[in-house]
């Protein structure tokens, strides 16, 4: 169960009624959920790969704007290149599903992490937020993507407390 502050803090942050949050995944170091663990099948019934959803607007402008300057492509050919590295991020794959299936299993995902692993880049929200949840060393590309942006909350809270 949820806390309904930290509830209330997530709706802020994401300007719409959070869903079939399970936990608080991790904490931005001013206090506020920065990442939640999300349940893989929604109250409405809808299947939910996203098991780490980044909530906090600041990191999540941030990522979009290293999106947009074209870090995932990067990173995908650094894949194709680099066997170590694409053997630490099929094991953040592994890492995902195990953590999901903790929380339940959904057959329409089966085998589906998110974020494009195991092989492609797709979205670097996911890879920061399974980087803050899970810890330092599990997913390579996410801890990349952290390291690049900064302490983003070093401005105080992204919504009030």
């Amino acid at each position: 169960m949820i806390d309904p502050a930290d509830e209330a803090a997530v709706e802020a942050q994401l300007g719409r009624a959070p869903r079939g949050i399970h936990a608080v995944g991790h904490r931005c170091p001013c206090g506020s959920p920065d990442v939640v663990t999300t349940e893989p099948r929604l109250p409405d019934g809808t299947p939910f790969p996203t098991t780490y959803y980044l909530t906090c607007p600041r990191a999540a402008s941030r990522i979009g704007s290293l999106e947009g300057g074209g870090l995932m492509k990067e990173m995908e050919a650094r894949l194709a290149e680099d066997p170590e590295l694409a053997a630490a991020y099929a094991a953040a794959h592994e890492r995902y599903l195990a953590a999901r299936a903790e929380l339940g299993e959904v057959e329409e995902i089966a085998g589906i992490s998110a974020g494009g692993m195991p092989t492609r880049v797709k979205c670097l929200h996911v890879l920061a937020g399974q980087s803050l949840a899970q810890g330092p060393g599990v997913n390579p590309l996410g801890d990349e993507v952290l390291e690049r942006l900064g302490a983003w909350w070093e401005e105080g809270p992204c919504v009030p407390r």
